[in-house]
């Protein structure tokens, strides 16, 4: 007789455990950019802030821990001013390019 296998754990899949420098966090937040889509922008704005540290990020950003999470839960609507503290918080820099050759 052969011994029964137990079942493989797997983890669910955390972003913020490779966001490690800051070129991995430029590329990640260029490439959720792109996708043009704010919730997925909330949810990556978050990831990063994991990856620094949520109570540092908010500190830095003069928000309140708990007003943070709030504000980058997807389908949150926070306002365009903490999106910007959070994101110079994180060292992020959003920039434009045209969209279209001209």
């Amino acid at each position: 007789m052969t011994k029964a296998r137990s079942p493989l754990k797997l983890h669910a899949f955390d972003a913020a455990r490779y966001l490690d420098s800051d070129e991995a966090i430029a590329e990640y937040m260029t490439a959720v950019l792109e996708a043009d889509d704010p919730d997925l922008l909330l949810l990556a704005l978050g990831d990063v802030a994991r990856a620094r540290g949520m109570a540092q990020v908010a500190k830095d950003a003069g928000l309140g821990r708990e007003s943070l999470y709030k504000a980058l839960t997807p389908g949150a609507k926070p306002r365009f001013d903490t999106v910007l503290k959070v994101a110079r918080a994180l060292g992020v820099k959003f920039t434009a390019h045209p969209s279209r050759a001209a």
